[in-house]
């Protein structure tokens, strides 16, 4: 396990929340993205050619194991996380009066639930160590 700060962006696509790793890699935080499919290797390649630490994974903050193995692995592999950012949103292209049920709901598990699951097992870890941020941003 490394001495370094840890930033965990949940959330972390192609682009705000890649954007908020490169940021906080700058700052001299091993940045640890995820996104739940797609390319996270582009922003780690990125930070690490500009001499910073990045690590992306692929989770899926909905599932409850899948963010329970995602925090543990973060702390036991690289560190505590001292910054926790969720930052998941989703692109609704219709009205409400045209928003399904099953939309819906797969919007507040993509906003909602996520965060709540994400935030709780983070926020287990930073009350025991009495430190640590939390942002919680996104859009729908």
């Amino acid at each position: 396990m490394s001495k370094d700060k840890v930033a965990l962006i949940i959330g972390a696509g192609d682009y705000l929340g890649s954007a908020i790793a490169r940021r906080f890699a700058k700052e001299w935080f091993h940045a640890v993205g995820t996104r739940r499919r797609g390319d996270i290797v582009s922003f780690v390649k990125e930070i690490e050619d500009s001499g910073g630490k990045a690590t992306g994974k692929h989770s899926d903050a909905r599932k409850e194991e899948q963010v329970v193995e995602l925090v543990e692995c973060v702390e036991n592999e690289i560190g505590p996380i001292e910054v926790f950012v969720f930052n998941i949103g989703g692109n609704v292209m219709f009205s409400i009066l045209d928003t399904t049920t099953r939309v819906y709901t797969k919007v507040w598990e993509m906003c909602a639930l996520a965060g709540f699951l994400t935030g709780r097992e983070v926020a287990r870890r930073m009350v025991s160590r009495k430190r640590g941020t939390m942002l919680f941003t996104g859009a729908t």
